[in-house]
Order: structure tokens, then C-alpha cells, then sequence
């Protein structure tokens, strides 16, 4: 007499894969978001303290203009972060918007004719990104 026994998986089910492109692409979209998060955070704080103590910082002269465009700033860095994270899960949106910004880089570099590595690197990403969004969801 023969005893067959049945293993059953209660592991979850594969996940989509992460492309070695995307997540380094991830990867400095957030290193570049920070930055800039930070950035602005210290253009803010320096205007504000420099106006406040009167201070002689190349800040000091723009007072409040400079705390607010570094909290725009700061914003903007933090959208950015949004869109790395995004893009890090593979979702559809972050895809999207990242594909939008590079057709907008690629027209303003045409129409300036500056056709600077900025241009070639916006183009060489938006070929991969479109070659890799069967990946996203």
C-alpha cells in the first residue's frame, strides 16, 4: 500500500518583476528628488533665519522669496520622491507622468535646439520605459 501526500503552498503568488532599468531608474529619481527636498528645505530655512537674525547670507537679501521658493521646492522634491516610489511598485500613474515629463524635456530640447545629452538621455529612457510597461500595472 502506497501513501501519497499533498503539499500545499500558502505561499503568495509571484510578483510582477522589477526590470534592473526601472529600479534604477527608481533608484536616482529618489536620489534626485531628495536632493532637491533638501535643497529647497535649506534655501527656506537659511532665508527665513538669515531675514530673523539679519544675517549677511546671499539669502538674506531675498527674505521672504526665498522661504517661499524653497518650500516650493521642498514640494517639488517630495513629488518627485512620489514619483520614484511609484515607479519602484511599478505602478501605472508613475509610469505616466514620468513618460510625460520626458516627451516634455525631448520637445523643449527640439525647440531650443539643444540637442544636449539631456536630449539623447530623455530619448534612450522614453524607448525603454515604453519597452518595459507591459511590466507596470
Amino acid at each position: 500500500m502506497t501513501t501519497t501526500t499533498t503539499t500545499v503552498s500558502t505561499s503568495p503568488p509571484p510578483t510582477a518583476s522589477r526590470p534592473l532599468g526601472v529600479a534604477i531608474l527608481a533608484v536616482l529619481v529618489g536620489i534626485y528628488g531628495f536632493l532637491v527636498f533638501l535643497i529647497g528645505l535649506l534655501v527656506a530655512v537659511d532665508s527665513s533665519l538669515s531675514s530673523y537674525l539679519g544675517g549677511t547670507s546671499a539669502f538674506h537679501a531675498i527674505g521672504t522669496t526665498g522661504v517661499v521658493a524653497g518650500l516650493i521646492f521642498a514640494i517639488i522634491g517630495l513629488i518627485i520622491l512620489g514619483f520614484a516610489v511609484g515607479l519602484w511598485h511599478l505602478r501605472m500613474w508613475a509610469l505616466v507622468l514620468t513618460v510625460l515629463f520626458l516627451l516634455i524635456v525631448i520637445v523643449l530640447d527640439g525647440i531650443a535646439g539643444a540637442f544636449s545629452w539631456g536630449f539623447f538621455i530623455a530619448v534612450i529612457l522614453l524607448v525603454y520605459l515604453l519597452a518595459v510597461s507591459r511590466h507596470f500595472s
